[in-house]
């Protein structure tokens, strides 16, 4: 991932999540996901208007499984958004920036 996108191994998704007391949107996501695609340089936008406030987070789904099946993601893209270790939203498929930008704006 290019710029402030952080991409999670499952090693480290539960530190980065309860280790700060920035917002955290993690995007649950797979190469293969047409969606996912077309959701991926909205997040990359997001992550560059929020650098330094909010941590934006991906997870390939092919890759690292557990964090997904912790969480109970049967479908990509799933986002999370979680403040202070809590899940505070989520939204699965295509979402809109202004929908995510909005409630990262309520957790700031």
């Amino acid at each position: 991932m290019a710029g402030n996108v952080i991409e999670l191994t499952d090693a480290e998704f539960e530190s980065t999540i309860q280790g700060t007391d920035k917002p955290v949107l993690v995007d649950f996501w797979a190469p293969w996901c047409g969606p996912c695609r077309m959701l991926a340089p909205v997040i990359e936008e997001i992550a560059n208007e929020y650098a330094g406030r909010a941590l934006i987070c991906k997870v390939d789904t092919n890759e690292q499984r557990q964090a997904a099946i912790e969480y109970g993601i049967t479908a990509i893209p799933t986002l999370l958004l979680f403040k202070n270790g809590s899940l505070e939203k989520k939204w699965v498929g295509l979402t809109s920036k202004k929908a995510i930008t909005d409630a990262l704006d309520e957790l700031l």
